[in-house]
Protein backbone atom coordinates (compact mmCIF):
# COMPACT_ATOMS: atom_id res chain seq x y z
CA UNK A 1 0.00 0.00 0.00
CA UNK A 2 2.80 2.43 0.83
CA UNK A 3 4.44 1.77 -2.54
CA UNK A 4 1.20 2.54 -4.34
CA UNK A 5 0.81 5.79 -2.41
CA UNK A 6 4.32 6.83 -3.34
CA UNK A 7 3.68 6.19 -7.03
CA UNK A 8 0.42 8.10 -6.89
CA UNK A 9 2.07 11.07 -5.19
CA UNK A 10 4.93 11.00 -7.69
CA UNK A 11 2.46 10.96 -10.58
CA UNK A 12 0.63 13.94 -9.12
CA UNK A 13 3.89 15.85 -8.76
CA UNK A 14 4.81 15.13 -12.38
CA UNK A 15 1.39 16.21 -13.61
CA UNK A 16 1.67 19.39 -11.54
CA UNK A 17 5.12 20.16 -12.97
CA UNK A 18 3.97 19.53 -16.52
CA UNK A 19 1.06 21.87 -16.02
CA UNK A 20 3.33 24.58 -14.63
CA UNK A 21 5.76 24.22 -17.55
CA UNK A 22 2.97 24.55 -20.09
CA UNK A 23 1.62 27.68 -18.42
CA UNK A 24 5.11 29.13 -18.27
CA UNK A 25 5.60 28.32 -21.94
CA UNK A 26 2.53 30.15 -23.19
CA UNK A 27 2.23 32.96 -20.64
CA UNK A 28 3.14 36.41 -21.94
CA UNK A 29 3.46 39.42 -19.63
CA UNK A 30 3.51 42.74 -21.43
CA UNK A 31 4.88 44.73 -18.51
CA UNK A 32 8.40 45.76 -19.55
CA UNK A 33 9.54 48.99 -21.18
CA UNK A 34 11.78 48.44 -24.17
CA UNK A 35 14.79 50.14 -22.56
CA UNK A 36 14.57 47.62 -19.71
CA UNK A 37 14.72 44.75 -22.21
CA UNK A 38 18.08 45.47 -23.85
CA UNK A 39 19.82 42.30 -25.03
CA UNK A 40 16.60 40.34 -24.60
CA UNK A 41 14.24 38.38 -26.83
CA UNK A 42 10.82 40.01 -26.57
CA UNK A 43 7.31 39.63 -27.91
CA UNK A 44 4.98 42.50 -28.74
CA UNK A 45 1.24 42.65 -28.03
CA UNK A 46 -1.04 41.58 -30.84
CA UNK A 47 -4.25 43.18 -31.99
CA UNK A 48 -7.50 41.47 -31.09
CA UNK A 49 -7.92 40.59 -34.76
CA UNK A 50 -4.48 38.97 -35.00
CA UNK A 51 -3.61 35.38 -34.22
CA UNK A 52 0.17 35.78 -34.00
CA UNK A 53 2.70 37.76 -31.96
CA UNK A 54 5.64 39.59 -33.48
CA UNK A 55 8.93 39.00 -31.72
CA UNK A 56 12.59 39.87 -32.00
CA UNK A 57 15.73 40.91 -30.15
CA UNK A 58 16.19 44.36 -28.59
CA UNK A 59 19.69 45.80 -28.48
CA UNK A 60 21.35 49.18 -28.20
CA UNK A 61 22.96 50.54 -31.33
CA UNK A 62 25.51 52.94 -29.89
CA UNK A 63 24.94 55.41 -32.69
CA UNK A 64 21.26 55.01 -33.55
CA UNK A 65 19.80 54.11 -30.17
CA UNK A 66 17.41 51.38 -29.01
CA UNK A 67 16.68 48.98 -31.84
CA UNK A 68 14.54 45.91 -32.48
CA UNK A 69 15.92 43.25 -34.76
CA UNK A 70 12.68 41.67 -35.97
CA UNK A 71 12.80 37.88 -36.09
CA UNK A 72 9.36 36.67 -37.20
CA UNK A 73 6.02 35.82 -35.55
CA UNK A 74 4.73 32.97 -33.43
CA UNK A 75 1.34 31.55 -32.58
CA UNK A 76 0.07 30.02 -29.36
CA UNK A 77 -1.88 26.85 -30.07
CA UNK A 78 -2.69 23.88 -27.84
CA UNK A 79 -0.35 25.18 -25.13
CA UNK A 80 2.55 25.37 -27.57
CA UNK A 81 4.50 28.12 -29.32
CA UNK A 82 4.43 27.65 -33.07
CA UNK A 83 7.02 29.55 -35.06
CA UNK A 84 5.90 31.17 -38.29
CA UNK A 85 8.62 30.65 -40.89
CA UNK A 86 10.19 33.85 -42.12
CA UNK A 87 10.92 34.52 -45.74
CA UNK A 88 14.56 33.38 -46.22
CA UNK A 89 15.04 35.94 -48.98
CA UNK A 90 14.37 38.83 -46.61
CA UNK A 91 17.37 40.17 -44.71
CA UNK A 92 17.47 41.69 -41.25
CA UNK A 93 14.57 44.01 -40.46
CA UNK A 94 15.49 46.62 -37.88
CA UNK A 95 13.24 49.16 -36.21
CA UNK A 96 14.31 52.13 -34.11
CA UNK A 97 12.28 52.11 -30.90
CA UNK A 98 10.59 55.36 -29.94
CA UNK A 99 9.30 56.52 -26.52
CA UNK A 100 5.74 55.55 -27.48
CA UNK A 101 6.73 51.91 -28.09
CA UNK A 102 4.32 49.50 -26.39
CA UNK A 103 5.31 47.45 -23.37
CA UNK A 104 6.92 44.15 -24.29
CA UNK A 105 6.99 40.65 -22.85
CA UNK A 106 10.50 39.38 -22.18
CA UNK A 107 10.66 35.77 -23.34
CA UNK A 108 11.58 33.18 -20.73
CA UNK A 109 14.33 30.59 -21.18
CA UNK A 110 11.66 27.98 -21.91
CA UNK A 111 10.06 30.15 -24.57
CA UNK A 112 13.43 30.91 -26.17
CA UNK A 113 14.18 27.19 -26.29
CA UNK A 114 10.74 26.35 -27.71
CA UNK A 115 11.32 28.83 -30.54
CA UNK A 116 14.77 27.34 -31.23
CA UNK A 117 16.53 30.62 -30.55
CA UNK A 118 20.07 31.17 -29.25
CA UNK A 119 20.42 33.03 -25.97
CA UNK A 120 21.98 35.86 -27.98
CA UNK A 121 22.26 36.28 -31.75
CA UNK A 122 25.77 35.94 -33.16
CA UNK A 123 25.59 39.38 -34.77
CA UNK A 124 25.18 41.06 -31.36
CA UNK A 125 28.95 40.91 -30.83
CA UNK A 126 29.39 43.54 -33.53
CA UNK A 127 27.46 46.06 -31.45
CA UNK A 128 29.45 45.23 -28.33
CA UNK A 129 32.84 46.09 -29.78
CA UNK A 130 34.68 48.64 -27.63
CA UNK A 131 31.83 48.56 -25.10
CA UNK A 132 34.31 49.18 -22.29
CA UNK A 133 35.63 52.37 -23.90
CA UNK A 134 34.73 55.80 -22.56
CA UNK A 135 33.13 57.09 -25.74
CA UNK A 136 30.93 53.99 -26.00
CA UNK A 137 29.87 54.22 -22.34
CA UNK A 138 29.11 57.93 -22.59
CA UNK A 139 26.95 57.38 -25.66
CA UNK A 140 25.17 54.49 -23.94
CA UNK A 141 24.31 56.77 -21.04
CA UNK A 142 23.13 59.44 -23.46
CA UNK A 143 20.64 57.06 -25.08
CA UNK A 144 19.18 56.09 -21.69
CA UNK A 145 18.96 59.74 -20.62
CA UNK A 146 17.33 60.64 -23.93
CA UNK A 147 14.35 58.37 -23.19
CA UNK A 148 14.12 59.35 -19.52
CA UNK A 149 15.69 56.14 -18.20
CA UNK A 150 18.21 58.02 -16.09
CA UNK A 151 18.56 55.31 -13.47
CA UNK A 152 19.84 52.95 -16.14
CA UNK A 153 22.10 55.68 -17.53
CA UNK A 154 24.10 55.93 -14.32
CA UNK A 155 25.89 52.59 -14.59
CA UNK A 156 27.73 53.21 -17.89
CA UNK A 157 28.25 56.90 -17.12
CA UNK A 158 29.82 56.26 -13.72
CA UNK A 159 32.03 53.57 -15.23
CA UNK A 160 33.22 56.02 -17.86
CA UNK A 161 33.69 58.78 -15.28
CA UNK A 162 36.15 56.65 -13.33
CA UNK A 163 38.23 56.22 -16.46
CA UNK A 164 38.19 59.75 -17.90
CA UNK A 165 36.06 62.26 -15.95
CA UNK A 166 36.47 65.20 -18.33
CA UNK A 167 35.67 63.30 -21.52
CA UNK A 168 33.66 65.51 -23.84
CA UNK A 169 29.97 65.44 -22.89
CA UNK A 170 30.36 62.86 -20.13
CA UNK A 171 30.01 65.15 -17.12
CA UNK A 172 26.90 66.74 -18.55
CA UNK A 173 25.19 63.38 -19.13
CA UNK A 174 26.08 62.22 -15.63
CA UNK A 175 24.80 65.31 -13.82
CA UNK A 176 21.73 65.41 -16.05
CA UNK A 177 20.89 61.91 -14.84
CA UNK A 178 21.49 62.83 -11.20
CA UNK A 179 19.39 66.00 -11.45
CA UNK A 180 16.58 64.16 -13.23
CA UNK A 181 16.55 61.60 -10.40
CA UNK A 182 16.58 64.32 -7.74
CA UNK A 183 20.05 63.29 -6.55
CA UNK A 184 21.25 66.88 -6.47
CA UNK A 185 23.87 66.30 -3.80
CA UNK A 186 25.62 63.84 -6.15
CA UNK A 187 25.53 66.25 -9.08
CA UNK A 188 27.10 69.23 -7.32
CA UNK A 189 30.66 67.95 -6.70
CA UNK A 190 30.87 66.65 -10.27
CA UNK A 191 29.75 70.03 -11.60
CA UNK A 192 32.20 71.90 -9.39
CA UNK A 193 35.07 69.85 -10.84
CA UNK A 194 33.67 70.23 -14.34
CA UNK A 195 33.53 74.01 -14.03
CA UNK A 196 37.05 74.10 -12.62
CA UNK A 197 38.20 72.20 -15.68
CA UNK A 198 36.05 74.13 -18.18
CA UNK A 199 34.73 77.41 -16.75
CA UNK A 200 33.30 78.56 -20.09
CA UNK A 201 30.70 75.81 -20.44
CA UNK A 202 27.43 77.49 -19.51
CA UNK A 203 25.58 74.16 -19.47
CA UNK A 204 27.51 73.28 -16.33
CA UNK A 205 26.26 76.46 -14.66
CA UNK A 206 22.72 75.75 -15.81
CA UNK A 207 22.79 72.28 -14.26
CA UNK A 208 24.53 73.48 -11.09
CA UNK A 209 21.93 76.19 -10.59
CA UNK A 210 19.23 73.57 -11.01
CA UNK A 211 20.94 71.36 -8.42
CA UNK A 212 21.05 74.22 -5.91
CA UNK A 213 17.37 74.96 -6.46
CA UNK A 214 16.60 71.29 -5.88
CA UNK A 215 18.24 71.63 -2.46
CA UNK A 216 16.47 74.95 -1.80
CA UNK A 217 19.76 76.84 -1.89
CA UNK A 218 18.23 79.78 -3.70
CA UNK A 219 21.06 82.26 -3.13
CA UNK A 220 23.64 79.80 -4.47
CA UNK A 221 21.42 79.08 -7.45
CA UNK A 222 21.03 82.78 -8.23
CA UNK A 223 24.75 83.38 -8.06
CA UNK A 224 25.40 80.40 -10.32
CA UNK A 225 22.76 81.34 -12.87
CA UNK A 226 24.12 84.88 -13.12
CA UNK A 227 27.51 83.45 -14.03
CA UNK A 228 25.91 81.10 -16.56
CA UNK A 229 23.93 83.89 -18.20
CA UNK A 230 27.03 86.07 -18.37
CA UNK A 231 29.08 83.55 -20.34
CA UNK A 232 26.23 82.10 -22.42
CA UNK A 233 25.66 83.06 -26.03
CA UNK A 234 22.37 81.18 -26.17
CA UNK A 235 19.25 83.23 -25.40
CA UNK A 236 17.10 80.14 -24.90
CA UNK A 237 19.43 78.82 -22.20
CA UNK A 238 19.47 82.27 -20.61
CA UNK A 239 15.67 82.32 -20.58
CA UNK A 240 15.58 78.85 -18.98
CA UNK A 241 17.92 79.91 -16.18
CA UNK A 242 15.93 83.12 -15.71
CA UNK A 243 12.52 81.45 -15.52
CA UNK A 244 13.87 78.91 -13.02
CA UNK A 245 14.89 81.74 -10.72
CA UNK A 246 11.59 83.54 -11.29
CA UNK A 247 9.76 80.40 -10.25
CA UNK A 248 11.91 80.06 -7.13
CA UNK A 249 11.05 83.60 -6.02
CA UNK A 250 7.42 83.05 -6.96
CA UNK A 251 7.34 80.19 -4.46
CA UNK A 252 9.04 82.40 -1.86
CA UNK A 253 6.64 85.29 -2.64
CA UNK A 254 9.57 87.66 -3.02
CA UNK A 255 8.02 90.15 -5.44
CA UNK A 256 11.09 92.29 -5.95
CA UNK A 257 13.30 89.36 -6.91
CA UNK A 258 10.55 87.76 -8.95
CA UNK A 259 10.08 90.91 -11.02
CA UNK A 260 13.81 91.10 -11.63
CA UNK A 261 14.00 87.57 -13.02
CA UNK A 262 10.69 87.88 -14.85
CA UNK A 263 12.12 90.86 -16.70
CA UNK A 264 15.23 88.85 -17.65
CA UNK A 265 13.04 85.99 -18.86
CA UNK A 266 11.15 88.36 -21.13
CA UNK A 267 14.40 89.83 -22.34
CA UNK A 268 15.87 86.52 -23.45
CA UNK A 269 12.69 84.69 -24.53
CA UNK A 270 12.07 86.91 -27.55
CA UNK A 271 12.34 84.16 -30.20
CA UNK A 272 11.20 81.13 -28.22
CA UNK A 273 8.31 82.34 -26.08
CA UNK A 274 7.40 79.17 -24.18
CA UNK A 275 8.76 80.50 -20.87
CA UNK A 276 6.81 83.74 -21.19
CA UNK A 277 3.64 81.77 -20.57
CA UNK A 278 5.06 80.59 -17.25
CA UNK A 279 5.79 84.17 -16.20
CA UNK A 280 2.24 85.21 -17.11
CA UNK A 281 0.84 82.31 -15.06
CA UNK A 282 3.00 83.21 -12.05
CA UNK A 283 1.80 86.80 -12.18
CA UNK A 284 -1.85 85.80 -12.57
CA UNK A 285 -1.60 83.46 -9.59
CA UNK A 286 0.55 85.64 -7.38
CA UNK A 287 -2.09 86.17 -4.70
CA UNK A 288 -3.35 82.60 -4.72
CA UNK A 289 -2.15 80.09 -2.19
Amino acid sequence: MKKTIRVTILALILISNIGFSQNDLTELKFDTKYFNAVDKWVAFPKKDTDSTYAYGFIYLDNQAGFTLNYETRFQIKDQELINIKRDPTVGFMKYRLEPNTSLVSVLTDNQISALNLPNEPEWLAIYKENSDQVDYLKQEGYHYNHVGACEQALKPLLKAYKIEPHFNGLEFELVYAYNHLGQFENAIPILEKAIENNPKNYYFFRELGYSYLGLNKVADAEKTYRKGIKISDNDFEKSEMSVNMAQAYFKLKNKKKFDEWAELTRKYATKDKRYLQYIDQFEQNWNKK
